[in-house]
């Protein structure tokens, strides 16, 4: 998806993503129990879903988002001094290295071209022993009914890249030097692995 699209789309996000609240608050549960008392990097934050329903645990948050009106929609309803949000790009991150504990990209990878470009910005800006929590919808194993649905978001300008199963996901992480720590799939409009992984030096 392009800038205008996501910026076309920000008013609805909540709306959107509000079909998957109970696979939301589990993943919540499990997100503020890595990042307590940690400075955190969310990108493709989008209006703040998960950056303000984990604020309370982290000792800083700085969402980012590439899209203006998301993060705009984000900024109205931010009442925590400890969360920032900012328009940055996933792939092009202003941060020096070694700067974050912990680093969440959630729902992105999938719909990006090239997630390995992401994956070794967060690697430069992530500290050594740093967490990458990046919970993605895995496409590739839906039943055929949902199979419509995707074909439908496509139409629509939601672009699906990768329609990897959970099994799949995981693969691409280590192929890239990620080691998976911990992962679960949650069970949402399309199944919901949630991962968390280090980079493997």
């Amino acid at each position: 998806m392009n800038e205008k699209t996501w910026n076309r789309f920000a008013p609805i996000y909540k709306v959107f993503m509000g079909k998957d609240r109970k696979a939301y608050e589990q993943m919540y549960q499990l997100i503020r129990k890595t990042v307590r008392r940690k400075n955190v990097l969310e990108l493709a934050a989008g209006t703040g879903l998960i950056a303000k329903n984990i604020v309370q645990a982290a000792k800083q948050i700085e969402a980012t988002d590439y899209s203006p009106k998301m993060i705009e929609i984000a900024k109205k309803s931010n009442h925590s001094s400890k969360l920032h949000f900012s328009i940055q790009d996933a792939c092009n991150l202003p941060y020096g290295e070694n700067t974050f504990d912990v680093i969440i990209i959630s729902n992105a990878l999938h719909i990006m071209p090239k997630p390995e470009k992401a994956l070794e910005e967060i690697r430069r800006v992530l500290k050594p022993e740093g967490i990458l929590i990046a919970p993605t919808f895995t496409h590739g194993q839906v039943k055929a009914a949902k199979k419509f649905l995707v074909r439908l978001m496509t139409i629509t300008g939601f672009q699906v890249e990768h329609k990897w199963t959970s099994e799949e996901y995981m693969i691409f992480l280590m192929k890239y030097g990620w080691t998976i720590k911990k992962y679960k799939v949650l069970n949402a409009s399309f199944p919901l692995t949630y991962v968390e992984c280090q980079y493997k030096v």
